[in-house]
């Protein structure tokens, strides 16, 4: 009997989710489409039990659900994950601050919780939260207990935890939830190493427990450069405004060890302000939040500022006077110049190419910032320099043609266009229907990881943890509060609540140009023509000999 994929569902225009019963499953689709990736895959993020695909294109996904409609999961399942050999054993000192309480949960003592977590191997399921989190599964249910009920607004380096039935490392500081039961030295997440991560998904670990030794606090900040550069090229910032950062077209392709796509969040108006100047399309520009930011050329520079509606001011440092140049143009920035770009009248993120682009150290390919992980360069602050890359393509100045930005406009409903996901199942017939004839505001609380909304909450009729499993670009996640939030770039790579739905990828720019106070209604959309079938799910009714 060959045991097929029983479900197959569509998550957007541009990504699928393939739900399995097993972690063996899991590891089997995920195995195969890392080592023979469909054509115009971009992502393959395992989760607890699902495996969700993103595409470049409406086409390949198609494809890729004809082939997983296909996909022999016993065939696949025995080679996938790591040989036996490959067993890592992570040195862990027992002593964190939760260990007690795990014993009590558990019906175990502090020795006995021990004795259950090194005595064991963990297999890495998926990644997800941070770069280098792995979610570890044991070979029982022994240590099996809740989240804590108040995160940890700080969770140090290097702590082991538990949470529901996973194992994990926190690979840096960070905010968390899980219940800390030791900390180790291991290095699980290193730039610095051709391979950053320490566990993929089929990594098998064993903890082996140490006594407790001075630990040197690592470090993994990036390199920066001093204030107050005098370089004599490129750009420095003298106001940064409320958020400025480097942004590029991102990291795709690397969910699989934790690390989200981030890059520009209005895309269109990157590549835009990329041709005024001649750039490459991915070339690394500024993106800019809110208006106030002030630049001063170095060096004789071409620039073209798109995105945001804002006015344009350019003059020279000690003299009053003043000229104003227009957006999605290409203009000159002359040597002792300054830039500063005003509060939006619509829109919010403004974008900065300069010719030959932005230059800095690649972090995984990229030089942007996300601000969830802090890959890449910090927020911009004033006295950064940034330099200038020399030109190397013979780009057209000017880009004669190119169309002009779609802003949303704050006086009037901003419609976004999205597609139901297999975990919509979760809220009544009612909730959905109210949640689509709703107008939901932009909050204060909206930044480079999402869009938060306030509206009347939405309840969900199935109680429960959800397992976790990945997130999108544009997928609206419904937490406890039943307040949805819109995910943008920054987003985390996997999440425990609801995703509701995922918003097309031609609406999300726009929705990245929302202003706090602004009003949107969601749209239920299906996948395009051409795109795969018309329902939401493609399932395999049986099992074929």
């Amino acid at each position: 009997m060959t045991r097929r994929i029983e479900s197959v569902h569509l998550l957007s225009d541009r990504a699928l989710l393939v739900e399995l019963e097993s972690l063996a499953g899991v590891l089997a689709v995920q195995t195969e489409l890392t080592i023979n990736p469909a054509a115009g895959q971009v992502d393959v993020i395992a989760g607890a039990g699902t495996v969700v695909v993103t595409t470049r294109t409406t086409q390949a996904l198609n494809s890729l659900v004809e082939r997983l409609q296909h996909f022999d999961l016993d065939a696949h399942a025995a080679g996938a994950g790591l040989a036996p050999s490959d067993l890592i054993s992570i040195d862990t000192v027992y002593d964190g601050p939760d260990l007690d309480g795990v014993g009590l949960l558990t019906g175990l003592t502090r020795d006995g919780v021990v004795a259950a977590h090194s005595s064991q191997v963990w297999t890495a399921a998926f990644g997800g939260f941070a770069p280098g989190f792995a979610y570890l599964v044991g070979e029982n249910e022994s240590l099996t207990v809740p989240r804590r009920d108040i995160p940890r607004v700080r969770v140090p380096e290097g702590s082991v935890a538990l949470g529901n039935n996973y194992s994990a490392i926190y690979p840096r500081s960070s905010p968390g939830g899980w219940q800390l039961i030791g900390h180790t030295n291991a290095d699980s997440w290193n730039l610095d190493r051709a391979d950053p991560a320490m566990l993929r998904p089929g990594s098998r670990v064993r903890f082996h427990p140490v006594r407790a030794q001075a630990v040197a606090a690592s470090s993994h900040s990036q390199p920066t450069k001093p204030r107050g550069d005098t370089r004599t090229s490129g750009l420095r910032v003298i106001a940064p405004g409320l958020q400025s950062t480097v942004q590029d077209l991102g990291r795709p392709g690397l969910a699989h060890l934790g690390v989200t796509a981030s890059g520009a969040l209005d895309r269109g108006a990157l590549v835009r302000a990329n041709r005024l100047v001649g750039n490459p399309p991915g070339a690394a520009g500024l993106e800019h939040a809110l208006g106030g930011l002030t630049l001063e050329a170095a060096s004789d520079q071409v620039l073209a500022v798109t995105g945001a509606d804002a006015a344009l001011r350019i003059r020279r440092s000690g003299d009053a006077a003043e000229r104003e140049v227009a957006s999605n143009v290409a203009f000159a920035l002359l040597a002792g110049e300054r830039l500063t770009i005003g509060s939006p009248r619509r829109g919010v993120r403004s974008y900065v190419a300069l010719r030959g682009g932005i230059d800095g150290p690649l972090t995984l390919g990229s030089r942007s910032s996300d601000t969830l992980s802090g890959l890449g360069p910090t927020v911009l602050a004033a006295g950064t320099h940034l330099s200038v890359l020399a030109v190397t393509t013979g780009g057209i100045v000017g880009a004669p043609g190119l169309d002009g930005p779609n802003l949303p406009d704050a006086a009037t409903v901003t419609d976004l266009r999205f597609t139901l996901g297999p975990r919509a199942s979760l809220f009544s017939p009612e909730t959905l229907a109210r949640f689509g004839g709703q107008e939901w505001t932009v909050t204060t609380q909206s930044n480079r990881i999402g869009i938060r909304l306030s509206g009347e909450p939405l309840l969900r009729s199935q109680p429960g943890e959800l397992a976790s499993e990945g997130t999108l670009n544009g997928s609206i996640q419904v937490p406890p509060s039943g307040l949805p939030v819109l995910f943008l770039a920054d987003h985390p790579v996997t999440g425990g609540y609801p995703v509701l739905g995922v918003v097309l990828d031609a609406d999300i720019d726009r929705a990245a140009q929302l202003a706090a106070g602004s009003r949107i209604r969601f749209i239920s959309v299906k996948p395009a023509p051409g795109g795969p079938a018309d329902s939401r799910t493609t399932r395999n009714d049986q099992n074929q000999k």
